[in-house]
């Protein structure tokens, strides 16, 4: 897996702060912009970030550049409807010189389901060749792919949609891929909004487990913004 960030709404803790006391001040944004001290940044951003006012959030948004996954796993980053998507087409991508997989570590340490794997993998691409070449259109021939196929993503999301996204996918309940992608995606935002992403990742790194029943039981160590 392979997670890039290609770029970012430059200094988002001070565009989502300006946006904020854009509602309250009698000046216009570019002036606010260019006046908010540093310490008056982290007394807006507490003050959103803590009364749940999260709509100013959605004035920064990040873009990634996301290869190596597999289709199982952006079906389920595709449900994260407030964000935006384009994936690598398979109607007109034709894999015959090969369909790279996405192998989970649960097969391929068990022998015979690893063996069992790679053999249907094989077939697949066997069977998807013989009809690309019999003049089956990709788009007709994409229909006997597995969800192992491995695809390519490019996803853009505002800073309250990645909240909402590290808060679910980073749990541990939450798929391995799509977990690790989380992760992934976390490490590469931190830094450009330190203060906003702080806490950033599943619900226990806040307090208690969101999951109720449903917990895994082994809980994050609590996060803390400085």
């Amino acid at each position: 897996m392979q997670v890039e960030l290609l770029y970012h709404t430059p200094d988002p803790e001070r565009a989502v702060a300006t946006a904020a006391r854009l509602c309250y001040a009698p000046v216009g944004a570019s002036e606010l912009m260019e006046s908010l001290s540093d310490e008056r940044i982290r007394k807006v951003l507490t003050t959103i970030l803590e009364s749940g006012h999260l709509s100013t959030l959605e004035h920064a948004s990040y873009t990634f550049a996301i290869d190596g996954v597999s289709r199982a796993l952006t079906h389920q980053l595709v449900r994260h409807r407030l964000a935006s998507f384009n994936q690598q087409s398979q109607r007109y991508v034709k894999f015959t010189d090969g369909l790279e997989t996405i192998k989970p570590d649960s097969i391929a340490e068990n022998e015979e389901c690893n063996r069992l794997f790679d053999e249907m993998i094989e077939k697949t691409v066997e069977a998807y060749q013989a009809f690309v070449d019999a003049g089956i259109p990709a788009e007709d021939a994409r229909y006997i792919l597995p969800n192992a196929a491995e695809t390519k993503i490019v996803v853009t999301m505002n800073i309250r949609e990645l909240l909402h996204f590290f808060t679910l996918r980073c749990c541990n309940r939450a798929q391995w891929e799509i977990r690790a992608l989380a992760w992934k995606m976390l490490e590469l935002v931190k830094p450009t909004a330190p203060f906003i992403f702080a806490d950033a990742g599943p619900g226990c790194v806040r307090g208690a487990c969101p999951e109720g029943k449903m917990t895994c039981g082994n809980p994050y160590p609590r996060a803390k913004r400085d």
